[in-house]
């Protein structure tokens, strides 16, 4: 029995260790924020006919991809971050991967929006985006769905699906990176 008893707490040191040591912890403390790229949706850009406001026009997520979003809640909530602030783009694999996380309602904001395939809109939707950072800068800790060309354009580094960058945003809304959480 006495055996039981230390296997048992030998696996609990070990699965609380596992936990200390997550990146997402990070996120616990003010003024940091996860920069996460949506949940896989196949595919590449967005079809000719894409109608922001037409998720049937639009590339989606995938059961992989709402698995995948779930999953990244799952963890973020088992960090104690269920109370988290989101903000999303508009646009609807962002809208569902923050939706199908679970955490608070997401507000969706501007300098989230994808410039992939409009260019000439980059530095204005980059420059919301700072806005938005250089808000979160003091503040509790927020989730940020969005797309690789905005996660880029902030930290220089790329992002697959479903991974993000902890980053820590100054008054001026540049970030230096804490830490990148894979896709779940």
């Amino acid at each position: 029995m006495k055996r039981v008893s230390i296997i048992l707490g030998l696996i609990l040191i070990t699965a609380s260790a596992l936990a200390q040591n997550d990146p997402v912890t990070a996120l616990r403390d003010d003024g940091h924020v996860l920069m996460l790229r949506h949940a896989i949706a196949p595919g590449f850009g967005d079809p000719a006919e894409f109608d922001i406001n037409d998720c049937t026009t639009q590339r989606n997520l995938s059961e992989e991809g709402r698995a995948q979003a779930k999953s990244i809640g799952e963890r973020l909530r088992g960090a104690g971050l269920s109370d988290v602030a989101v903000y999303t783009s508009a646009w609807c694999r962002c809208r569902e991967t923050a939706a199908e996380m679970d955490l608070t309602e997401a507000e969706p904001h501007p300098g989230l929006n994808s410039f992939f395939q409009d260019r000439e809109r980059r530095d204005e939707i980059v420059a919301e985006l700072r806005d938005l950072l250089a808000e979160l800068a003091d503040g509790p800790p927020a989730v940020l769905v969005t797309h690789q060309v905005n996660i880029r354009a902030i930290t220089g580094q790329g992002v697959r699906s479903g991974e993000g960058l902890i980053v820590k945003p100054d008054d001026e809304g540049s970030v230096r990176v804490i830490a990148s959480i894979d896709g779940g």
